[in-house]
């Protein structure tokens, strides 16, 4: 990699999916070496170019897959970004990068699997092969003077998703958010917290803490967390989950299979502008 570098007119692309949004750096042949300085710089909503993280697009010879490498808002390094993974993809299928509907993409968490269902230069609709989801226990966390229990969920990430019983999905949107306090001996590499209502005909509505960003409209692996969250507190093991957010909406199917339980999610992206740095 070059470690001296002029990343001005670096071409950009701004992108997000149910509003969760990303600075989007094409490095097809692995040039580049970016900071957490520079990346949080960069999505600086106020100085930069604004955005909840960054996706790095590069495909290293010596596999020949794509490789997703997503850093969080502060510049921190993360296994994995559901949300970030469609506008991925989309950005592969509308810059040309990619012909196939269907391919895989390498990223921290492991090798994920890619169906682009449609995709235009602006719009897309991607399904994504989550892999395996892993309950690892019960644990708790607070916001203020909200507290609350939810399950421990390993989607290549960690998560505490949160049922709420009795929560209204107006009462949920105007519950103050804010930095949760939780156990770190439970999440000793911090953790997504997501609070949710309860399942009702297939759906449910949800709002995320976000490690190293914040609250976002959005969090894809965060959708995924807590439909398993929800179809648990239902008493299912496996079924499909329509998840609200903020940003829209995200399909999350959950099968079982010899015990394990397997994650496909499907949702939208769009890209919304291409740029060069000054």
């Amino acid at each position: 990699m070059n470690t001296s570098q002029n990343f001005s007119q670096l071409p950009f692309i701004k992108a997000h999916a149910t509003e969760n949004d990303f600075v989007v750096i094409i490095d097809v042949s692995d040039e580049l070496t970016l900071s957490p300085e520079f990346v949080a710089r960069l999505c600086d909503r106020r100085a930069g170019i604004g955005g909840d993280g960054l996706l790095r697009v590069v495909r290293p010879a010596e596999t020949g897959r794509w490789f997703m490498d997503y850093r969080n808002a502060d510049g921190s390094i993360a296994e994995m970004c559901g949300n970030g993974i469609r506008a991925f993809a989309h950005v592969l299928a509308a810059e040309g990068l990619e012909e196939r509907d269907e391919f895989e993409v390498d990223t921290r968490a492991g090798v994920k699997t890619i169906r682009v269902l449609e995709a235009t230069p602006t719009s897309a609709r991607v399904s994504v092969d989550m892999g395996p989801v892993e309950v690892t226990g019960v644990s708790t966390a607070s916001m203020g003077d909200f507290e609350f229990a939810g399950l421990g969920v390993d989607v290549g990430n960690p998560h505490l998703a949160c049922v709420i019983p009795g929560l209204t999905p107006s009462a949920l949107a105007e519950l103050e958010f804010s930095q949760p306090v939780f156990d770190r001996g439970f999440f000793p590499e911090g953790v997504n917290v997501e609070v949710l209502t309860e399942l009702a005909d297939g759906n449910m509505h949800m709002r995320v803490w976000e490690r190293g960003v914040g609250e976002t409209r959005s969090c894809g692996t965060g959708t995924v967390a807590a439909a398993q969250a929800a179809l648990a507190d239902a008493g299912l093991e496996a079924g499909s989950v329509s998840v609200h957010v903020p940003g829209g909406v995200i399909d999350v199917e959950l099968a079982e299979d010899a015990g394990t339980t397997h994650a496909t999610m499907t949702g939208p992206s769009t890209i919304v502008a291409r740029g060069f740095l000054a």
